[in-house]
């Protein structure tokens, strides 16, 4: 296992009954975003919404969180992070947010501690770009956007 990420985290004045961020398996990679909306709310289909989580956070250097979906809210209710994955750089401050979209056919009722998302903090790797006239050959070279196909392959 590899050693835990020390994560600086402030919990605001109205999330202060709800529990912190947490992984809810020994060996799951994201920690589960409760939603921090002072009332339950309605989300129509086709409807988006900003849903704050009620902490704030400051990533070490090198580091980002990813906001992604959780996989029971889009199966079951077409519910799914809009942005996906959402972004948090390490010199972002503000409270975190989810965006979450309904794709599904009825209304959804987001609630107060409803876990609607999750973080993953993982490593960045910067680049420097090392501009060439040409690229190596690959077998695949230009093909992309569904060029492998779908079938099965035999």
């Amino acid at each position: 296992m590899t050693k835990p990420v020390s994560v600086a985290l402030k919990r605001l004045d109205h999330a202060a009954d709800l529990p912190l961020p947490a992984y809810e398996t020994a060996h799951a990679a994201g920690m589960d975003l409760m939603a921090c909306v002072p009332a339950d709310m309605e989300l129509a289909p086709g409807g988006r919404a900003l849903i704050p989580t009620g902490f704030a956070i400051a990533l070490p250097e090198g580091f980002e969180a990813q906001v992604r979906p959780r996989s029971g809210l889009a199966a079951k209710h077409g519910i799914t992070v809009l942005n996906a994955p959402g972004t948090i750089d390490a010199d972002y401050r503000g409270e975190i947010g989810v965006i979450l979209i309904n794709h599904g056919d009825v209304a959804f009722a987001v609630r107060r501690g409803m876990r609607i998302a999750q973080m993953v903090v993982a490593p960045v790797a910067r680049v420097t770009w090392n501009e060439q006239d040409s690229l190596d050959d690959t077998g695949r070279g230009a093909g992309g956007f569904g060029s492998t196909g779908t079938g099965k392959r035999g």
